[in-house]
């Protein structure tokens, strides 16, 4: 299947990566010795489950590198839009393509191995969306002081991965899905408002178990949707932060990652 690359943005002088990243986009970042999405390519080439790569929020002349086909697409102006352009450009690619891979570009750590483990574990079912959560053990056992916001469910605390597997036919249809997404993407409000303030306030309140709130929040959306329980914190590790800069910095240089 395609795996779209989400790259698009350049950090602003208030950032907290500007640092790092100065005027060029937070993609092409360098991280122990190679641009970060280059990580991310590496990854995708060696992944059995992989065919081409879509990269949005890149142009063709930006240095990086890949042993599949690529494609590049401008950037679309927002995350939704450019996860949504990824995806149509994937159907466009492949129409007869049911699922494409949707992935950030900062998620360095990244391995063939958990490429290929997002993939064929989804597939097992056959859902709208699939999303990636790590527990904070498996992230706090990998990377101590990574300090990702966690959720509090009933029966444990989760954090969301950036590698998540998508029905291709949610970006050509479903605009009310999209529209409703757009609308609350700034408002706190309309964003509980889509799961429900019941939903939100047993949520608050630790009351609802990880399946009952995939399960209420696919029925709000009218969507199917698997979570799924990724063993491997290198899913969920992004580089927000100087500070998650350095703990990957050293985590690939000691790796010593080809």
């Amino acid at each position: 299947m395609d795996a779209v690359i989400l790259a698009g943005g350049n950090p602003k002088q208030d950032d907290l990566l500007y640092s790092l990243t100065g005027n060029s986009p937070k993609a092409l970042m360098m991280i122990a010795g190679k641009p970060m999405i280059q990580w991310v390519l590496n990854a995708l080439n060696d992944a059995k489950t992989i065919s081409h790569v879509i990269i949005v929020g890149l142009d063709a002349d930006c240095g990086v590198n890949c042993v599949k086909p690529l494609t590049f697409i401008p950037d679309q102006g927002s995350l939704l839009g450019n996860a949504r352009g990824g995806l149509r450009k994937a159907a466009e690619i492949d129409p007869a393509a049911d699922y494409s891979l949707l992935l950030s570009s900062d998620i360095p750590g990244i391995t063939s191995e958990m490429v290929d483990w997002s993939v064929n574990t989804s597939l097992e079912t056959n859902h709208d969306i699939y999303y990636s959560i790590v527990s904070r053990e498996t992230m706090e056992n990998r990377f101590p002081g990574s300090n990702r916001s966690f959720i509090r469910l009933k029966d444990m605390e989760v954090c969301g991965g950036d590698m998540n597997l998508f029905k291709i036919s949610m970006a050509t249809g479903r605009d009310d899905i999209w529209n409703k997404l757009i609308a609350s993407r700034k408002s706190v409000f309309k964003q509980a408002a889509l799961i429900g303030y019941d939903t939100l306030f047993f949520l608050l309140l630790r009351q609802l178990t990880l399946e009952k709130l995939v399960t209420t929040v696919c029925e709000r959306l009218d969507i199917s949707g698997r979570a799924l329980a990724c063993p491997y914190a290198e899913v969920a590790m992004d580089v927000d932060k100087p500070f998650q800069f350095d703990i990957l910095n050293a985590y690939l240089q000691g790796n010593n990652k080809a």
